[in-house]
């Protein structure tokens, strides 16, 4: 007769044989993509359970899928230790400089783990470069606070002269729309998730339909590194957002909504505050290859072109120039700029007609008087040249009823 605690330990060591097995082979699929820069193939592996497995695959895999050329780590590192123009510490400093030092002083507070105080402070004196050199390089971009936090990931897993190089192109391809001068590209983006949500929850939707989206600007502003506090789960995280389109942070939250639906539910619909509260903080614990295959699931069937807020993203944004990882192949840096600017003579043009109406509404009494004395006006010089045609009698109904209702 078998014992039966032979067998579990046979069972046991069959299993952990298949899974070392299935690593092997992921590791050689991985690395077989990465040599033939296979971006479809990255794609399909960073969603996949593990994503790439290891830090040494990720430096591999993340330049690839950031567009960097395959021979760029063979550059000399400048003397941030990036790949950086050597000069970059000459270049007139950045207007945001001092709000980068105060977050530099708050880095590393979770990880990496057992630093000794001066190894602690060249990490940030490292940081610190990195940060300033992207932004004197590119002096047009803005900081945002949290961006720090983004930079550190890179700067922990990539080697020097990779460092610099995917920064920038994180920078301009996947978040330039959190570098702009005003917030509001980013709150468009958080509309997109009350639109997920009422395609795929109906019920959920209507029960935080009074909760603005604000509690997701700080996980989608800074691709999560600021909320989750250990280097392998943002590492893991980082696989799969830097092989999707940038919409996809946006349907990871979405996903994190819906996997708190009870606790959700059990908070009153009445109570906008409480509600906000939970959905400002990531679940604990945190099922990273559930909330990624359930965001793939809802990007798939409730694609972005189909959310009604889709139209109110610029077509400038990162969410559509990078859609289908077109516009991020291109990878360059005047690209980047272009966009940036067309996006900001866009912002301050909404900008402009936003003052006027809000001047005309301030004022309009003497408007509406100014609106109908040149319809007189017109109507008089009109009517001295003789019967009205039928086409102009039409127009000036049209504009006289549209005054009769803006009087109104």
């Amino acid at each position: 007769m078998e014992d039966p605690i032979e067998t579990s330990i046979d069972e046991k060591a069959a299993i952990l044989e298949k899974s070392r097995q299935a690593n092997d082979e992921k590791k050689e699929a991985i690395l077989e993509a990465c040599r033939t820069r296979d971006l479809d193939a990255l794609t399909a592996l960073a969603e996949s359970r593990g994503g790439f497995l290891t830090d040494s695959l990720r430096q591999q895999a993340w330049p690839i899928l950031l567009g960097i050329p395959p021979d760029h780590d063979k550059a000399e590192p400048g003397p941030d230790g990036s790949a950086s123009a050597p000069s970059w510490e000459s270049l007139p400093h950045h207007k945001d400089e001092d709000q980068v030092q105060l977050d530099v002083n708050r880095a590393f507070i979770y990880y990496p783990d057992n630093q000794t105080p001066s190894q602690l402070a060249h990490q940030k004196s490292l940081l610190s470069n990195l940060i300033l050199s992207l932004l004197r390089t590119h002096p047009y971009l803005c900081y945002f606070q949290g961006y720090h936090d983004i930079a550190q990931v890179l700067l922990l897993l990539l080697p020097p002269p990779l460092r610099l190089p995917c920064l920038t192109h994180l920078s301009l391809f996947r978040i330039r729309d959190f570098m702009l001068p005003s917030l509001a590209p980013a709150i468009t983006q958080l509309r997109l998730i009350p639109s997920i949500l009422r395609l795929a929850d109906p019920p959920l939707w209507r029960h935080l339909s009074g909760t603005e989206p604000f509690f997701a600007l700080s996980g989608t502003l800074t691709m999560y590194a600021h909320d989750i506090t250990t280097l392998g789960e943002i590492t893991r995280l980082f696989d799969v957002l830097l092989a999707r389109d940038p919409v996809f942070t946006v349907y990871l939250f979405a996903a994190i909504v819906r996997a708190r639906r009870a606790e959700l539910f059990d908070t009153p619909r009445d109570e906008p505050e409480m509600l906000h509260s939970i959905l400002s903080k990531l679940p604990a614990p945190l099922d990273l290859e559930a909330l990624i295959a359930e965001a793939a699931r809802l990007e798939a069937a409730f694609p972005p072109e189909r959310l009604p807020a889709w139209r109110g993203v610029s077509r400038w944004s990162v969410l559509k120039t990078a859609r289908g990882r077109e516009g991020m192949r291109e990878g360059r840096a005047e690209q980047g700029r272009v966009w940036f600017e067309r996006q900001v003579a866009e912002m301050r043009w909404e900008e402009k007609k936003g003052r006027a109406r809000k001047w005309v509404w301030r004022h309009r009494g003497p408007v509406r008087m100014v609106g109908v004395a040149v319809l007189v006006g017109v109507l008089a010089v009109l009517l001295r040249k003789g019967p009205l045609p039928g086409p102009v009698v039409s127009g000036l109904e049209y504009v006289s009823g549209l005054l009769a209702r803006w009087w109104r």
